[in-house]
């Protein structure tokens, strides 16, 4: 995970092509920026010429001119040198303006295509990738990215036009000169490449650290709980601060580097200078030049050293540019498994007629974290299809499959409209899995899940989420009022809605003993109620939004207390009623009232019937009802 922070390549062409496309619908105020550069360029390059006219015409003139007449030259010359310097001050803000504005609609464009696209991918995606990592994408990858187009490229080619200019102006008022100065180019080069191949090493490095350093941060303060529980505060500090210290001799590094750097060039600046003016003062003296020309020579020199130090220090914003769009480019270009198919069909309402036929279903191989995706490597989705039938049913041909970890192995079941369905089993039966796959959060290796005789796949995602009622075990609620975690953008609730389902589920007592009743803003993730109330409330969402189509609940109240379940137990009865209903069951009251049970053992489905049947039949689930739920 964290060597992918270290990318090794300080350019890449094709990478920088994808960032160019961002600029294209900006491609006006780009032009604009660049002719602003351009004329910023010229006008920085013609301020030594002012200073030459002013001394060989004013200060030491060839000729015999007035004292006063020298005064109004003077002064017509710092005159036009402060208007030149004006007109460059207006074109380099409007440059720098102009390009910070497109970067920032650059970052707002794909910071919305980088959200968009991780609101699209399926679950399986995200029990690979950290959320920390995700977050990094959308915020510092993508000011690298910023800072690529508006301090590289720009900042590039603005000292290309600058050494350009200058290298034009020398070569025009004294070839001679301008190649004693370009003498120094070769040593140059060669120690700027031999500082720059350390300087990318040590920020290989630094970032590789950084990188650990965030993610045991993180890790940290996710389980900041569990560390207080065991003790580990003094561990966790002794691995935190070795990072830490590891990170900082990483940038003292970098800093010698730097610290090298900037004085190894400017030395060879000012001995470049010193060169022009042991050769040009002795042209002076032989007044074969002016002394006007020298000294506007030595700026030239002074001027021309300046880019040369910019354009070696833009390698590092190229290299950290490289490697972020790597990683922006890797997520906008992952496949999203499970979408939508080009036609597909919109759901206005459900019967709930469900059925799993022959489902066979893996988050991925043996001994493997889950992965992107459900394909097994290097397979296409025609080849999974193709094979996986054969793959299963032949022990022979089961290369590539065997070594899958199949959470469903070939389960089928039919549930009829407005049933309501339990399942049991042991933990890793595969019961969840069912609820995943109904909601079509992950799609099967083999086999379907239909509903209302149309497989899943057929519907359009957004049109089956909205027909399906989910109540997790660990409820999610956003940061923000009560009444906003309810209604959840939809406008068209009223609030009197609002309340009847809360009194409906019993959390509206609680919710107006609260100072501020439903505006009560709430903590990340709920924080500031109850395990139990936040349960009540993810309730009385799902039922809110009018789920009359399937409601599928995951062990609604596992966080709640016997007085609260009580409390509920009615209102969830009456909220199943006339609804195909799926719970995930625990508890001895749930596993009684249901209609019918589907008993799971390692992935596949051993026994079903009502709790009287399976108990009758003295099979799997007698065995577990009494290890487990007898107790209940």
């Amino acid at each position: 995970m964290h060597e992918e922070e270290a990318f090794r390549k300080s350019f890449d062409y094709k990478l920088a092509r994808r960032i160019l496309v961002y600029v294209k619908p900006y491609r006006l105020p780009v032009a604009l920026a660049l002719i602003c550069l351009l004329l910023g360029t010229l006008a920085a390059a013609t301020t030594p010429l002012f200073l030459r006219y002013a001394i060989d015409h004013a200060i030491v003139p060839t000729q015999s001119i007035e004292l006063i007449e020298r005064y109004r030259l003077l002064l017509i010359i710092s005159g036009l040198f402060l208007l030149v310097r004006i007109f460059d001050f207006c074109v380099n803000y409007a440059q720098t303006y102009l390009i910070n504005w497109v970067g920032q609609h650059i970052l707002y464009d794909l910071r919305s295509q980088i959200f968009a696209k991780l609101q699209k991918l399926h679950l399986g995606f995200y029990d690979k990738n950290p959320v920390g990592r995700l977050m990094t994408r959308i915020t510092s990858d993508v000011d690298a990215i910023n800072q690529f187009i508006t301090g590289g490229l720009v900042g590039l080619a603005a000292d290309m036009f600058l050494l350009i200019g200058l290298m034009s102006f020398m070569l025009a008022l004294n070839w001679k000169l301008a190649l004693v100065a370009f003498t120094i180019m070769p040593l140059l080069l060669g120690v700027t490449s031999w500082i720059r191949a350390g300087m990318r090493d040590a920020y290989r490095a630094m970032r590789l650290r950084l990188a650990r350093l965030n993610a045991n941060l993180q890790e940290n303060l996710a389980g900041v709980q569990t560390t207080q529980l065991f003790g580990r505060e003094e561990k966790n500090n002794q691995k935190f601060n070795q990072l830490s210290l590891d990170l900082t001799y990483a940038w003292v590094q970098i800093i010698h580097w730097f610290a090298l750097f900037f004085p190894v060039v400017g030395f060879l600046g000012e001995l470049a200078v010193a060169m022009v003016l042991w050769y040009g003062g002795g042209q002076v003296v032989q007044q074969a030049i002016t002394l006007g020309l020298l000294v506007a020579f030595v700026d030239y020199v002074r001027q021309f050293f300046q880019p040369l130090q910019d354009i070696s220090d833009k390698f590092n914003i190229f290299q950290a540019a490289m490697a972020s769009a790597e990683r922006i480019f890797g997520l906008l270009d992952t496949p999203e498994e499970v979408d939508d198919k080009p036609a597909a069909k919109p759901v206005t309402r459900f019967r709930g007629d469900i059925a799993f036929e022959d489902v066979w279903f893996a988050y991925g191989r043996r001994g493997e974290p889950k992965p992107d995706g459900l394909m097994p490597p290097n397979t296409t989705r025609a080849e999974l299809d193709a094979s996986a039938p054969e793959a299963i049913k032949t022990p022979a041909s089961q290369a590539g499959f065997s070594e899958w970890d199949w959470v469903l192995r070939g389960v089928s079941f039919r549930i009829r409209p407005g049933e309501k369905v339990a399942l049991v089993g042991a933990t890793g039966a595969g019961k969840t899995s069912v609820i995943s796959l109904v909601a079509r959060f992950y799609d099967v290796q083999q086999g379907s899940v239909k509903i209302d005789g149309f497989d899943v796949r057929d519907y359009a995602q957004r049109d089956l989420r909205r027909a399906i009622g989910i109540v997790m075990q660990d409820p999610f609620l956003f940061s923000g009022s009560i009444e906003d975690n309810l209604r959840l953008g939809d406008l068209q609730i009223s609030d009197a809605r609002i309340r009847e389902v809360c009194e409906f589920v019993g959390v509206h007592d609680f919710v107006s003993s609260l100072s501020q009743g439903y505006a009560t803003h709430l903590h990340e993730r709920g924080g500031g109620v109850s395990t139990g109330q936040k349960q009540l409330l993810a309730l009385a969402r799902a039922i809110l939004h009018n789920p009359d189509i399937l409601l599928i609940l995951d062990e609604a109240t596992a966080n709640v207390d016997s007085e609260t379940e009580a409390k509920i137990q009615g209102a969830l009865w009456r909220v199943m009623q006339g609804r195909t209903s799926i719970i995930i069951a625990h508890r001895l009251s749930t596993i009684r009232n249901v209609d019918r049970i589907l008993v799971f053992r390692k992935g596949k489905l051993v026994e079903e019937g009502s709790h009287e049947e399976l108990l009758g039949k003295s099979g799997y689930y007698a065995k577990l009802y009494e290890l487990q739920y007898a107790h209940g």
